[in-house]
């Protein structure tokens, strides 16, 4: 499973419309931006601190088929291969859908499978 942050009017916008787009950060990069369950933390931290109305949006990776491919982060600024989706995020796809709420530090409760 790999795993986006949608802000909630950008998730809700494509429950309505059958397919994820981005947001403009991903369409400025020309791609969706995807983590795996071990850097989804980190990642949100990083850039989703303090967001209200955040969801995690979970996928399978083999659903996704030759669009996604496995690249370092840009400049190299985290270690490892993320997931990068070059299509729209199709909704059947998707596996589950989560909102998570901010804690008292600003920083986001995920569901408990997420390590």
């Amino acid at each position: 499973m790999i795993y986006t942050l949608v802000r909630g009017d950008d998730w809700r916008r494509a429950q309505a419309e059958g397919a994820y787009r981005g947001s403009a950060d991903d369409r400025r990069d020309g791609f969706l931006h995807f983590s795996t369950a071990a850097q989804l933390r980190a990642s949100a931290a990083k850039h989703r601190k303090g967001e209200p109305d955040l969801w995690m949006v979970e996928a399978e990776a083999a659903a996704l088929g030759e669009a996604l491919k496995w690249e370092p982060a840009s400049g190299g600024s985290r270690p490892g291969l993320f997931p990068h989706l070059y299509a729209a995020l199709p909704i059947p796809a998707v596996r589950r859908a989560v909102h998570v709420p901010l804690g008292p530090d600003g920083l986001h409760d995920f569901p408990g499978d997420i390590p």
